[in-house]
């Protein structure tokens, strides 16, 4: 009767010790991805710190308006493609001169 008795036991153990060297083996690859990652954090944290300051943002030029030549032209090229009439044409020339 002792040998049936041995056999669950027997058993029990493979399973146990499979189980356990699953866990173990878990926790291993575990460890080393934590690792990895803290390796990796630290490193980008270094070349953080050695890139230099932050240079300002180069300051982009103002535009200018279009100088008042620039204005009439481009409203004669409308006035002549006929995108204005003549009456809107007299009216945008008026207002660009001021008068």
């Amino acid at each position: 009767m002792p040998l049936m008795r041995r056999r669950p036991l027997l058993r029990a153990a493979a399973v146990g010790g499979g189980a356990y060297l699953a866990g173990k083996h878990r926790a291993q690859r575990q460890a080393d991805q934590q690792s990895q990652d803290a390796d990796q954090d630290q490193r980008i944290t270094d070349l953080e710190q050695q890139q230099p300051a932050a240079a300002p943002a180069p300051t982009v030029p103002a535009q200018t308006a279009p100088s008042m030549a620039d204005q009439l032209n481009q409203l004669t090229t409308l006035h002549n493609q006929g995108a204005l009439s003549d009456d809107e044409f007299a009216a945008a020339k008026a207002k660009l001169l001021g008068s």
